[in-house]
């Protein structure tokens, strides 16, 4: 393969979005119809993830350079990779609901990479079924926040008895 400049550029544009991604997703996207990837492409877009396609041979130099190992195996046929710099659960969330959505066979789900880790398609579904960041988040803070509505219920508690008790007393006094 006779190395040139535009191949030495591609490969150093490859070995940087690997580097920086904080999840992937590597699909064959195989049988697909033009339609149904123009979807797919709308779909990652609006949740602030790249979708491109690179050769294997590139992708593979590429991922050897960024110290990402493991890739080789799932660089076979064709091959596309959905990258989010900021969200690891994105890609995978946003593929397994348009399989899901349009009941799709032909989109194979190859394996994943998550914080430089390469992941098997299991381990890939596995992420997608993961609540988003935000829920995740809301969840966390509706555990800690439980303990205290419960002591200030218990203490709100107390002192209406104690109102209680001293209107008990009050009206006591006044009918003797």
């Amino acid at each position: 393969m006779a190395v040139t400049q535009e191949k030495l550029q591609t490969v150093a544009e490859i070995k940087e979005k690997l580097s920086t991604t904080q999840g992937a997703v590597l699909t064959n996207y195989r049988g697909l119809t033009v339609a149904q990837d123009t979807k797919l492409r709308r779909q990652l877009r609006e949740a602030g993830v790249e979708y491109r396609v690179f050769k294997n041979t590139m992708t593979r130099i590429a991922a050897k350079e960024a110290g990402i190992e493991g890739l080789d195996p799932y660089l076979e046929g064709p091959t596309a990779i959905a990258m989010s710099y900021t969200d690891p659960v994105a890609p995978a969330k946003v593929i397994a609901d348009f399989v899901k959505e349009n009941k799709l066979q032909t989109l194979e789900v190859k394996a994943g990479l998550v914080e430089g880790k390469v992941i098997d398609a299991n381990s890939v579904k596995a992420l997608a079924s993961l609540p988003s960041r935000e829920v995740l988040i809301a969840q966390v803070l509706a555990g800690m926040q439980a303990p205290v509505a419960g002591f200030v219920n218990v203490l709100s508690g107390s002192l209406r008895n104690l109102v209680y008790a001293l209107e008990a007393v009050r009206k006591q006094k006044e009918s003797a």
